[in-house]
């Protein structure tokens, strides 16, 4: 069975058409409807059940998923392995938002610099989506907030970054009114279903504050647009490349105990070891 054939397979799925399919392969959609029957003739199954502008997924296909996607990709790593070292072909990273705009630019010219064939994949989301997505094997790498829970015995995290909350707001005033700035103001609210957003959540607790709330989001750099525009303060993890612009940054936090921490998670036996390796100490400050 050709590896390329279930490629196509699961480009149909992944775009939902055969001409997505043939856009993302760079095929002929024809191309694609051949290779299609071929596994279907290979198998001994239909695959799809297509209408007059819809193609669906059987039973039968969904159920072969699974192991089709760990075929592809151990194929792919034994394409890279076969290479000459490990800093070769392509590593999947996801990244929540402040780390693509913050960590990865300088990680990503140090990467070109040093591991030129190295192709870096970057995929964006929140901390929980691309969690799951490393848990189901569609990422090498993630880069997001610290779980509030233990992590599996499949995975290993590594602290890259930690981020003190700071006080966000257009008046001046210094880090002992924090609190009682914040407790007469409108407030714009870090998603406390966010793993982010709970902690701040937690220092709302600790120190009784109940503000009045403008609304709540998962989207820091909105956050930043919207205290600037003055419609509410917020208080947020001080990001690197967080530059006060229409407003000013106090601090909020000396401690650690309310502090967002970005971390590195991987496989704990990764399939990509050396380009991990390379990958974390890049990332991983010079005092770890």
């Amino acid at each position: 069975m050709d590896i390329r054939f279930l490629q196509s397979l699961l480009a149909v799925i992944e775009t939902g058409s055969i001409t997505g399919a043939a856009r993302r392969e760079k095929l002929t959609p024809a191309a694609i409807s051949q290779r299609i029957q071929a596994l279907e003739r290979s198998l001994n199954c239909k695959l799809f059940s297509r209408g007059a502008h819809s193609i669906q997924p059987t039973e039968t296909c969904l159920a072969l998923l699974p192991r089709a996607r760990l075929l592809v990709r151990e194929s792919a790593h034994l394409m890279d392995d076969a290479l000459d070292g490990d800093l070769r072909g392509e590593v999947k990273i996801g990244a929540i938002s402040t780390v693509l705009t913050g960590l990865l630019p300088a990680f990503i010219r140090e990467t070109a610099r040093q591991a030129p064939d190295l192709k870096l994949r970057l995929v964006p989301g929140s901390s929980l989506y691309l969690f799951e997505q490393l848990l189901a094997g569609a990422l090498d790498i993630a880069i997001l907030v610290e779980p509030p829970f233990a992590l599996p015995k499949s995975l290993v995290g590594h602290r890259i970054r930690s981020e003190p909350l700071v006080y966000m707001t257009r008046a001046e005033i210094v880090a002992d009114d924090v609190l009682k700035h914040a407790a007469g103001e409108p407030f714009i609210r870090y998603d406390p279903v966010s793993w982010g957003g709970r902690i701040v959540g937690r220092y709302m607790e600790t120190f009784d504050l109940s503000p009045d709330v403008v609304c709540d989001l998962d989207a820091l750099e909105t956050i930043a647009i919207l205290v600037a525009q003055g419609l509410g303060n917020a208080l947020v993890p001080a990001w690197q490349g967080l530059v006060p612009t229409g407003f000013n940054i106090v601090s909020a936090s000396s401690g650690t105990t309310f502090s967002r921490n970005i971390v590195l998670l991987h496989e704990a036996i990764p399939a990509r070891p050396k380009a991990v390796a390379f990958l974390l100490k890049l990332l991983q400050p010079d005092d770890h």
